[in-house]
């Protein structure tokens, strides 16, 4: 099977991506790959961040590996936080400081259309592929969970859903998110692979 250091230490983002790509390729974290230091994200865009980390990556290791970078895009809001989502409350802020930021930034505001976007980037051999994933919804005026996912999902509410990400099962929020669905594109150019 396929190694790929995939380029985080985040564990619920491992828990997602080794759950899609389970049989197709072992995914290695960056710690298990024993890669430290702080992985530049300085582009304005998601896929420029992808494509930062993931060289970041194949430049210490040439092993094959990937990265994403998601944003929420809201539009009351002109898109933002977009690239900025994970630092939207400043450096070193928490998922929460940023739920309390969104949630001020929009109170009052009727219009609570939004979009999660993820871009992954994939070097594979030395060469760049792309693979995005999104999903239209809603921010909610107060966070609702049952103690799953993380970043903005206890705020979010994908269409045709009566529920947050946050109170969603694993599986079925793997099937429709963001991620997800970047992941699934990832994985389909995976097992095309002679």
């Amino acid at each position: 099977m396929k190694r790929l250091i995939f380029a985080s230490n985040n564990k619920h983002k491992l828990v997602e991506v080794r759950a899609a790509l389970e049989g197709i390729a072992k995914v290695v974290s960056l710690a298990e790959a024993g890669l430290e230091g702080e992985i530049p994200e300085t582009a304005d865009t998601l896929q420029g961040n992808a494509l930062q980390k993931a060289q970041w990556v194949w430049e210490r290791t040439h092993i094959d590996c990937f990265a994403d970078d998601t944003g929420l895009e809201v539009d009351a809001l002109n898109g933002a936080p977009g690239v900025y989502s994970a630092r939207y409350a400043g450096e070193h802020c928490s998922f929460d400081d940023n739920i309390n930021k969104l949630l001020a930034a929009l109170d009052g505001e009727s219009n609570r259309k939004a979009d999660f976007r993820t871009v992954i980037c994939l070097i594979e051999k030395g060469e760049v592929h792309y693979f995005e994933g999104r999903v239209d919804g809603q921010i909610l005026t107060e966070r609702h969970t049952n103690g799953e996912g993380f970043g903005y999902d206890p705020i979010f509410m994908p269409d045709r859903f009566a529920v947050s990400f946050a109170e969603m099962p694993l599986d079925v929020k793997n099937s429709i998110s963001h991620r997800g669905r970047a992941v699934e594109k990832l994985a389909a150019y995976l097992k095309q692979l002679p």
